[in-house]
């Protein structure tokens, strides 16, 4: 079994900012990738920042310059620092992994959502 632990969210004012991170554990053999996704009310989950492992981070153009994320690839981590938080950002955030285990490997693995909101 593997489990994504997510922590982090809450509620803050626009232009606070917040710590997302997520610990991966279990049957794992690699980690291929590490990010985040989110998805607001009634609408599409879609990727908020991502790491391939051996490469550069990608950002959504809507956090440029605001979010910074960064593995731990000892730790089996993932942290997302969110600067300058908009109304925009409120939202559920996803932890999302892909891996190998001894039972195959896969893409998207997503952790159970953690609540980000963020007030005007």
């Amino acid at each position: 079994q593997v489990q994504l632990v997510e922590s982090g969210g809450g509620l803050v004012q626009t232009g606070g900012s917040l710590t997302l991170s997520c610990a991966a554990s279990g049957n794992i053999f690699s980690i291929n990738s590490m990010g985040w996704y989110r998805q607001a009310p009634e609408q599409k989950r879609e990727l908020v920042a991502n790491v391939f492992t051996g490469l550069a981070p990608h950002y959504a153009d809507s956090v440029k310059g605001r979010f910074t994320i960064s593995r731990d690839n000892a730790k089996n981590t993932v942290t997302l620092q969110m600067n300058s938080l908009k109304p925009e950002d409120t939202g559920v955030y996803y932890c999302d992994i892909g891996f190998c285990s001894d039972h195959g490997c896969y893409d998207d693995y997503w952790g159970q959502g953690i609540q980000v909101t963020v007030s005007a």
